[in-house]
């Protein structure tokens, strides 16, 4: 096999954005990499001192293939899509999640739950609330909502078959939608109320459940005043763990930490100024990045390497 001549090779490249691509003996993709200046950043893997996982993958070269782009966000989001597709061993790789985990509301029930569910994208057959961080950050919602505003959690066909309430009602978890132990209108209101906490309007809620409050002790209505004024106080709770001060926003935080080799980057997703959880990757720095670089690869991929809503702001640390 002939080797690879990169002297041969630099002296006729564009100083244009674009991407490349760094293949082996077989064919087979070792890296995809973008740059401002093709010359300047090909030229730096040849000339200059060099890490060692660096070095393993330039002594593998057998070609460099490029592609000119007309600017350097052109080249981010071809580079981020032949990453995607190829998946070579040097580059950073996420994986490739499948779906996203939702909070979903159904239009095509009476009394409809707040259900988990895994979606590639929002369908039209309901609400979808999030996508959120991970599972688990779905589950805790869905137990806070249900303590507070008793939503039941039931299957469809559980429901239309239950002659008398189950465990969840005995525990103050569901307030018997399936027996007619609450009404529509006021199954509907407690369901709207839920859904606008779970879209970051929680402070509104608590001001309508207040009134309600006072509403209720004027007219002396005692249980009923007692059950909201449980419900202000699980909110107020709720609120003071959950505040994150984003002007009400959306936003994304990106923390990277360094230890024995290993990076963790860490992601906190906010939307309308709630903290819906966070979620952990450990990426494979396979070419020793610095920190910058890692960071910057990794953010890239994380939103143009898969389906995901860039919130308002993007912070990183």
């Amino acid at each position: 096999m002939t080797p690879f001549d990169a002297r041969q090779f630099l002296a006729n490249l564009t100083q244009s954005p674009g991407i490349y691509r760094m293949l082996d003996s077989h064919g087979e993709t070792l890296y995809v990499g973008k740059a401002k200046r093709l010359k300047a950043r090909l030229s730096s893997y040849f000339r200059g001192t060099l890490n060692a996982k660096t070095q393993a993958m330039v002594a593998r070269i057998a070609d460099i293939q490029v592609t000119v782009t007309r600017s350097e966000i052109e080249a981010l989001l071809l580079e981020q899509t032949l990453i995607k597709e190829q998946r070579p061993p040097y580059n950073i790789l996420l994986r490739d999640d499948k779906s996203y985990p939702f909070i979903f509301v159904s239009d095509r029930h009476p009394y409809p739950a707040l259900e988990y569910k895994r979606a590639r994208r929002r369908h039209g057959d309901g609400r979808y609330l999030g996508p959120y961080p991970s599972s688990g950050a779905v589950r805790e919602s869905l137990s806070l909502m249900q303590k507070i505003f008793r939503i039941r959690n039931c299957e469809d066909s559980v429901f239309a078959h239950r002659t008398r309430p189950c465990l969840q009602y005995q525990i103050e978890r569901c307030s018997a939608p399936c027996v007619g132990y609450i009404s529509k209108t006021d199954y509907r209101r407690d369901l709207e109320h839920a859904v606008m906490c779970l879209a970051g309007r929680s402070e509104q809620v608590t001001t309508e459940l207040t009134e309600a409050m006072e509403a209720a002790s004027r007219s002396l209505a005692f249980e009923d005043a007692a059950r909201l004024r449980d419900q202000i106080q699980h909110l107020r709770q709720l609120q003071q763990r959950q505040f994150v001060d984003t002007e009400g926003g959306d936003a994304d935080a990106f923390a990277l930490a360094e230890g024995e080799g290993v990076a963790c980057i860490s992601v906190l997703t906010v939307r309308q100024g709630r903290l819906l959880g966070a979620r952990h990757h450990t990426p494979d720095n396979s070419l020793g990045l610095t920190t910058g670089e890692l960071l910057g690869d990794f953010v890239s991929q994380f939103y143009l390497g898969q389906e995901r809503e860039i919130p308002q702001e993007v912070l990183t640390t």
